[in-house]
């Protein structure tokens, strides 16, 4: 009770001295500290659990590697289960689908309850990012914080992509990459009302990375040479490397993730995908957590950070084992990440797209260099490799391109990051017209775009606009009957069922006007003679864009709406016009 009282006491002071907007850059400064705060906290008990089991593991073949994995998905299970109770995986993929069917509104339990999962996955050595996670985290924060002031849809959206690129800026220290993130994966339509709280936001916490952390960069590369405009062509072959490798990376985690979701049994899942890991990383210890001691080693141009076993000692012998070794890496990190995620595990995707593309790009130029025509660098091309996956695995290329440049450092190498991350958006397109994120939602029809009509139907609910003031009648019912009930309506309309309300037939008013006066037909003339088939008929599962095209296929102006099976109202085109102009409104406040 005093909670509440407080909270209104807020909200009325708010009211009477704050604006929206002066709120929303207040908010987006608290958001952008806290989601930091956030990225900081992750960072650092992933990077803490890691390490502390790490130092567990002898170099070489280690059977604690076939334990560490189980253990962590284990615990991540019963966390989620009996913990938080709720789906937290993919968690880009529930923002998305926030904006896009519930008012950008998240879970307040998606504060926390990302950071708890995805400690216990990477830090016992699940083959997963900690990035999506925290995004979710800092989007959820976002979230929370305006719809607790009671803010409008445009406002908690905005709120919740600050929350999402302030967590970008201090899990990557890159600010700039947070700001684009929002526009290519989040979707948030941005205006120049709206860049300025999103700066704030992923300013802020990149600042309080810098703070917490120190000043360097994610990977220190201390091999990039200037760029060489005769290696062109070499960054366009890598680009197409990179769209193919994405297309597989997004094919073959939605396949294996679908194949364990039709795993019934729990204990079965964790045990079956958690023997799989733990063998993939026994023979390839590369695969054990995110890998970034392993990438770093890849962009310094060298392959000595690599955890070193039997089977690592023989690619060493022979360039082509050593290509050979490589490929199998980049291929099987995608498989182990599919089984981390798909046995329970919680994780990201940013994290592999980098060590698929860094071990990529250092492929290509590996194999290019063993044919002694040119000598291409292979921290230059690592770093484009990078950036060539995450932008055909995200279709976010702008992303991709100055993420890579902010967390190496490497500016200077901003046209070969252009040339690759562009190349593989390309390729990759030809392929899949949606992103790892978004290809569930998107068959389901509930995807945000940047097409403002497809973005209001997206957000418009059908259930909003079916009216149900429509007089129903009976087929057996006489002409005499209707006339009745159409003296006492205010609709031209009246759906036609049967005695269990089911959807028979509509009577309109236009079809009977020759014959309403007529007296001498009103006992023997029935409903039935006179009802007609309507063109369409909506669902209620329909969305909106389903409901739309049933409108333009068919000519009508109102269509009946039926409800497993049975009748449940009317949709017209006025009602959705009247809809689509409010939220046209609340959608380009900012």
């Amino acid at each position: 009770m005093k909670q509440d009282q407080f909270s209104r006491r807020i909200l009325i002071w708010r009211n009477k001295y704050i604006s929206e907007h002066q709120l929303v850059l207040i908010l987006s400064f608290i958001v952008g500290l806290l989601s930091g705060l956030a990225a900081v906290i992750l960072k650092t008990t992933v990077h803490t659990t890691h390490s502390f089991l790490s130092t567990r593991v002898e170099s070489g073949f280690n059977y604690l590697y076939l334990i560490f994995p189980i253990i962590g998905i284990t615990l991540t299970v019963l966390y989620v289960k009996y913990f938080v109770k709720d789906n937290i995986g993919h968690g880009v993929t529930r923002i998305l689908y926030a904006l896009s069917k519930n008012n950008g509104k998240l879970k307040k339990h998606n504060n926390y309850s990302s950071m708890v999962a995805n400690t216990l996955t990477v830090g016992f050595g699940g083959s997963v990012g900690v990035e999506a996670p925290i995004v979710l985290t800092g989007a959820s924060i976002g979230s929370n914080l305006g719809t607790y002031f009671k803010l409008n849809f445009k406002s908690v959206a905005l709120l919740l992509a600050c929350g999402a690129a302030g967590a970008i800026g201090g899990i990557f220290k890159a600010p700039i990459a947070g700001l684009i993130f929002t526009l290519e994966v989040i979707m948030l339509d941005l205006t120049l009302t709206a860049i300025v709280p999103l700066l704030i936001a992923s300013v802020t916490g990149a600042m309080v990375a810098y703070f917490l952390m120190g000043e360097g960069v994610t990977f220190s590369v201390t091999s990039i040479q200037p760029f060489d405009m005769s290696n062109v062509p070499f960054y366009i072959m890598l680009g197409i490397l990179c769209g193919l490798l994405s297309f597989y990376f997004t094919k073959t985690t939605i396949k294996l993730e679908s194949a364990a979701k039709k795993i019934k049994s729990k204990s079965l899942k964790i045990a079956l995908g958690g023997t799989i890991l733990a063998l993939m990383i026994f023979f390839f210890p590369s695969l054990y957590g995110e890998g970034t001691s392993s990438l770093q080693s890849l962009l310094n141009g060298s392959t000595e950070g690599i955890p070193k076993n039997y089977i690592f000692s023989l690619a060493l012998k022979s360039n082509f084992n050593l290509l050979f070794f490589l490929g199998v890496l980049a291929l099987l990190k995608v498989i182990a990440m599919a089984i981390t995620t798909g046995s329970g595990g919680i994780g990201g995707i940013f994290g592999p797209t980098l060590f698929v593309g860094g071990v990529a790009g250092f492929w290509w130029s590996q194999f290019i260099n063993s044919f002694q025509i040119v000598n291409l660098p292979h921290g230059n091309f690592a770093l484009a490799g990078m950036a060539g996956v995450m932008a055909g695995v995200m279709h976010a290329p702008l992303t991709a391109i100055f993420l890579i440049a902010e967390i190496t450092g490497g500016y200077g190498l901003f046209i070969p990051l252009i040339i690759t991350a562009t190349i593989s958006y390309i390729t990759v397109q030809i392929f899949s017209k949606h992103s790892i994120y978004t290809h569930r939602l998107a068959e389901r029809g509930e995807l945000l775009t940047h097409h403002k009509d497809e973005v209001i139907l997206t957000l418009m609910k059908l259930d909003s606009v079916i009216e149900k003031d429509f007089l129903i009648v009976y087929p057996y019912n006489t002409l005499g009957d209707l006339i009745q009930l159409i003296s006492t309506s205010k609709r031209n309309i009246f759906p036609v069922v049967s005695e269990q309300n089911e959807l028979i037939g509509i009577v309109l008013l236009d079809n009977i006007r020759e014959i309403m006066f007529n007296r001498e037909k009103y006992n023997d003339t029935l409903v039935f003679d006179v009802m007609i088939t309507p063109p369409e008929i909506v669902d209620v599962a329909d969305t909106m864009d389903a409901v739309m095209k049933k409108f333009n296929s068919s000519g009508a102006w109102n269509l009946p709406v039926i409800k497993e099976g049975k009748y449940f109202g009317f949709v017209s085109k006025s009602k959705i016009f009247n809809t689509y102009r409010d939220l046209l409104v609340q959608v380009s406040e900012y």
